[in-house]
């Protein structure tokens, strides 16, 4: 049998009122970075092509300092269907306590209808550090310099 090469970190998660006969969102696969966040709608909800929604999941959570959950699409969903998260990837901070919500938009020539239930996006949890800024005169050389968007070609 296989050590257990990860340590969970416990974060205390709330179900609200709407959607407390929904699962809390699990592991897939053992080794799956992410877990999949559900869809707490009351109805069916479509997204036509182009539209950009917020789409509530009826948790909340409270991360512990030092990290965050980022908020990423599901790779099907965007594969399949042209279903992405708008601002990927999203951020929860580790002071927020609102209810987490997804801003889904619908890049496919499609409509989309979102289910409730449906897992629209993943969440990872994920390390963050503080920025010490060290003012300085120059920076050291690298080889790659300034050369920036596209500079390895397309």
């Amino acid at each position: 049998m296989q050590e257990d090469l990860v340590t969970p970190v416990k974060v205390p998660v709330l179900k609200l009122a709407h959607c407390r006969e929904l699962d809390l969102p699990e592991y897939v696969t053992e080794g799956a970075s992410g877990v999949d966040l559900p869809a707490a709608i009351d109805e069916p909800l479509t997204l036509e092509p182009g539209d950009i929604r917020l789409i509530p999941t009826g948790l909340s959570v409270a991360i512990p300092p030092g990290f965050e959950i980022q908020i990423r699409p599901r790779s099907g969903l965007a594969i399949k269907h042209g279903i992405t998260v708008v601002n990927a990837p999203g951020t929860i901070d580790s002071d927020y306590r609102g209810e987490i919500k997804i801003g889904l938009i619908n890049l496919s020539r499609k409509e989309f209808t979102v289910e409730r239930g449906m897992r629209i996006a993943q969440a990872i949890l994920a390390r963050t550090f503080r920025i010490r800024w060290m003012e300085c005169d120059g920076l050291p050389e690298s080889s790659r310099g300034e050369c920036g968007f596209g500079h390895t070609g397309v």
